[in-house]
């Protein structure tokens, strides 16, 4: 698989999603699990939000570029034009997740948010409107059933909800103007945006500090940049 094919949504070129039925509130559902890792095993795509990083970077009381470096892949998505960072599987061991240890997460008290929902799946559109739906697995193993909410507190998704909101209209916001910058600036220049969506999205966070005006600080510089860049290529292209 080539990294270039993994996008921010952790497909194979970000294609329309197979629909699945949404689960409301107080919807229940139920699914095998064996406890066994299988699904933490031949994973490719498990793509991390900077929210998801900083996570795992408080947990383990790293910054973020010695996080990226040893556990991650970074790279820009071909359909986002926007850095992408994922977890690295480790290939002499079954493409296994990096944090896989014995059939249990190293990390579980800050796993990525679609390690924490699964087997349910989150899909947020573009007016921030948050869906919750049941992915197909074929594991066996003890039944688990539970309500929608119910699972979704066990595991604090809703606590986090609105910094995943917040995260995915950012990216949607930015991927936009990525791309209409990539019409007009030269390579050279378009590396510099990339560097600047890289550094505010995923690098520029200290672990001991809360995320969220880091991340609003992030943003604020970051618009600084791209409203230059714009002016620039404004400019080349009169």
């Amino acid at each position: 698989m080539k990294d270039r094919q993994v996008d921010l949504c952790g497909q194979l070129g970000c294609p329309e999603d197979e629909s699945f039925p949404v689960l409301e509130a107080e919807d229940s559902f139920s699914f095998a699990c064996s406890g066994c890792g299988d699904c933490c095993r031949g994973r490719e795509d498990i793509v991390l939000s900077g929210y998801d990083l900083w996570r795992i970077c408080a947990y383990l009381r790293l910054p973020p570029i010695i996080v990226i470096r040893a556990f991650c892949r970074h790279y820009t998505g071909a359909n986002s034009h926007m850095p992408v960072v994922r977890l690295r599987p480790l290939h002499g061991e079954k493409n296994n997740c990096p944090f896989l240890h014995q059939n249990h997460c190293a990390i579980h008290d800050a796993e990525p948010l679609v390690c924490a929902l699964y087997p349910l799946g989150q899909q947020i559109e573009l007016d921030g409107t948050v869906s919750y739906f049941m992915q197909e697995i074929d594991c066996g193993g003890q039944v688990v059933e539970a309500k929608r909410d119910d699972y979704l507190a066990r595991y604090d998704i809703q606590a986090r909800e609105q910094t995943d909101v917040q995260w995915a209209m950012a990216c949607i916001r930015l991927s936009k103007r990525a791309k209409e910058l990539e019409k007009c600036l030269d390579e050279v220049h378009m590396k510099l945006v990339q560097r600047a969506l890289y550094r505010a999205l995923y690098l520029d966070y200290d672990w001991a500090a809360p995320y969220a005006p880091q991340f609003e600080a992030n943003l604020a510089r970051l618009e600084h940049t791209l409203k230059r860049c714009e002016t620039f290529a404004c400019t080349e292209t009169e």
